[in-house]
């Protein structure tokens, strides 16, 4: 009964309506105080947002929908002397990719891999791209999408997020291979070229020059970034265009190469490795310039597969390789008339000097045997003889007459062992020994029997083809030393008038006495004219002008004292250089060309044939009185030049009697 009551009693306490009413008014209070609060700090948070930080969130929300673009310039195209396009940009389509619109670009790849054939370089330097390009730039996947690639890609488009079609020109070269060499090629942008290239200028461009022309002349090629500010929707389309500002093109670049004489003079080589170089005279504008074997540089303009890359890199014959400026070969015999010149020049032996040729020759004292390629001499010899016959031991005993310094000195007035300056990037210089280059590079004193060997252009002596081409054009031009060009013209799209460049003449060479070039051109055009000339074969019936050169057969290694000489028993890549330099016509010099064919023997049997074919097309445009106007004879004054010195007549030092085996024996 008391629980009962005890109950009741606990019901009745807890129904008490005062406690219950000030229980709900204080939550009302609470729940009234954190709405207000809340309130506020919407209210504070849209002033904020609409008021405070309008311009800033204005601006973010434009840029959702307004986008920059750059507009990349159009490639400015490469012609030849005569109009011939060489370099020019043809329509393509490029399948590119915009990370930033793709969740899976891994998953991408692979499903556009079922739509179209998608090689692993392409994938590999699409991954590059990705990692150094920020993700709303689109990055190219595959260039030059055919037709059909096209149209599988464009009905697919609604399950590719990211993928874009883009119309683009891409670069394309007629003659790939017959100027891969000069022109050289585009390729796509890699990590080392992204440092040193103005980001901005190159905003959309995914090529750069690589190569020859195109790498040399890349800031006029290139031209100048534009942009546009286009609206676009959620899924980055483009609706319209708000803002526009168009790129400036590239300068067209007109070439002093001539693409027909460059064609016969690969044709003339059929096959054979070497280089030719042919230049003008007149003015050092290079004519042709033939590297072979060559290669076709469309293969590298949007990635070379690796097989293919490996089987030109790793070829015995080294088809990458421009043997013109980067080649370095004893120049050989074809020296000779540059040290008759000197001698003549120096005062060393005069217009009438002879010697007797035994088949040999020695320093005095010395028991070692420097051969004459001609086993049982040349007899009595002077320097027509010397030049027409390319007698080894008159330039032996020359050599020694003049001593390797003053050999140096003259030869470097001609181009030998330095920069031609030809406007290509790479060119090598070849190399001029003297007394001081060996103790500096080699830590040693020079030997006599170094000089003696340097006299026929062996040794240490190297020259690039464009050099020999170069001496030679200056030998003609009677000693006017013009730097090289490539590039005539640059034309501005904007401007209906071209620049032309105009020759770069380096320096003229103190030649005193001025028969002493018309000595050596004599005995020159014996070489070919002469019933005993080493190029005789040149010399055609019926044949409008005469052509003065020297012929040139260079070891590629030793030959013992009492050895002998069988090219037909020496592994192909041991034989002997060929060389060959001349210019025509004697009477008005238009061209000088200087050809060198690897181990191919004998430069009169090899080389000349193949610089024959080449004057004789250059020619053929000349009537036959411009081809026989007198020679230009008028020297000008020396320009930065010292003028040649004349020290005593050289004489051997009795401590310097050591000799070496470098490059002895069978020259021609």
């Amino acid at each position: 009964m008391v629980s009962i009551k005890t109950a009741m009693a606990d019901r009745l306490h807890l129904k008490d309506h005062f406690i219950e009413q000030r229980i709900s008014h204080n939550r009302t209070i609470m729940a009234i105080f954190f709405t207000l609060v809340l309130f506020g700090i919407l209210t504070s948070r849209l002033f904020y947002l609409q008021i405070t930080s309008h311009e800033h969130f204005s601006t973010l929300s434009q840029n959702n929908r307004v986008s920059v673009q750059a507009i990349p310039p159009t490639r400015g195209l490469i012609y030849d002397r005569n109009g011939i396009i060489l370099a020019e940009n043809l329509p393509s389509y490029t399948l590119q990719i915009i990370p930033e619109q793709t969740k899976d670009i891994d998953l991408l790849l692979e499903e556009l891999g079922f739509l179209i054939t998608i090689r692993d370089i392409d994938i590999k330097k699409f991954n590059k791209e990705v990692r150094r390009k920020r993700r709303f730039e689109g990055i190219p996947l595959r260039f030059r999408l055919t037709d059909e690639e096209v149209a599988t890609i464009s009905v697919n488009l609604h399950r590719l997020p990211g993928v874009e079609i883009k119309a683009q020109l891409s670069r394309f070269y007629p003659y790939g291979k017959e100027t891969s060499h000069v022109v050289g090629y585009v390729g796509r942008i890699n990590e080392q070229e992204l440092k040193r290239l103005p980001v901005t200028n190159y905003s959309g461009t995914n090529h750069t020059g690589k190569l020859g022309i195109e790498k040399s002349y890349e800031a006029l090629l290139h031209g100048q970034v534009g942009y546009q500010k286009v609206e676009t929707n959620v899924r980055g389309r483009v609706l319209r265009v708000l803002e526009r500002k168009n790129p400036i093109p590239g300068n067209d670049l007109t070439l002093n190469l001539d693409i027909n004489l460059q064609k016969i003079a690969i044709e003339a080589f059929e096959g054979k490795r070497g280089a030719l170089v042919a230049i003008s005279p007149e003015n050092g504008q290079v004519l042709a310039m033939v590297s072979m074997p060559d290669y076709d540089a469309n293969l590298f303009v949007n990635g070379i597969d690796s097989k293919t890359y490996n089987a030109l890199n790793h070829s015995w014959q080294r088809p990458l390789f421009n043997r013109t400026i980067l080649g370095n070969y004893p120049p050989g015999s074809t020296t000779k008339p540059f040290f008759a010149l000197a001698g003549l020049e120096l005062g060393v032996i005069q217009p009438n000097h002879q010697i007797f040729c035994p088949g040999y020759y020695q320093l005095k004292g010395k028991p070692h045997k420097y051969r004459d390629w001609k086993k049982w001499g040349h007899g009595k010899t002077n320097i027509e003889k010397s030049i027409v016959q390319s007698c080894d031991v008159f330039y032996y005993d020359l050599a020694v007459q003049l001593g390797i310094d003053r050999m140096h000195q003259f030869m470097t007035l001609f181009g030998f062992g330095q920069k031609s300056g030809v406007d290509i990037l790479g060119e090598r210089s070849g190399l001029m020994p003297s007394k001081q280059w060996k103790k500096k590079a080699r830590k040693q004193v020079w030997f006599p029997g170094e000089t003696v060997i340097t006299g026929i252009g062996q040794g240490y002596v190297l020259v690039t083809p464009m050099q020999l081409a170069l001496a030679t054009a200056t030998l003609a031009n009677g000693g006017h030393l013009f730097q090289p060009q490539l590039v005539n013209a640059i034309q501005r799209k904007s401007d209906p008038i071209a620049r032309h460049i105009s020759p770069q003449l380096v320096h003229d060479i103190p030649i005193k006495n001025q028969q002493n070039w018309q000595q050596i051109y004599h005995a020159m055009t014996e070489v070919i004219h002469g019933s005993r000339g080493t190029a005789r074969r040149l010399n055609k019936s019926g044949l409008r002008y005469k052509i003065a050169g020297k012929t040139g057969t260079a070891q590629v290694f030793s030959v013992a004292q009492d050895a002998s000489y069988k090219a037909s028993k020496v592994e192909e890549r041991l034989r002997d250089h060929a060389l060959f330099m001349s210019f025509a016509p004697v009477k008005h010099p238009r061209i000088a060309i200087a050809v060198v064919v690897e181990n191919g023997g004998h430069g009169g049997s090899i080389a000349a044939p193949i610089a024959g074919k080449v004057i004789e097309a250059y020619l053929q445009q000349f009537t036959d009185k411009q081809l026989n106007a007198p020679r230009k004879t008028k020297q000008t004054p020396a320009k930065k030049n010292k003028p040649l010195k004349t020290p005593p007549k050289h004489t051997l030092s009795p401590e310097s009697t050591a000799e070496i085996n470098h490059n002895e024996g069978h020259y021609g």
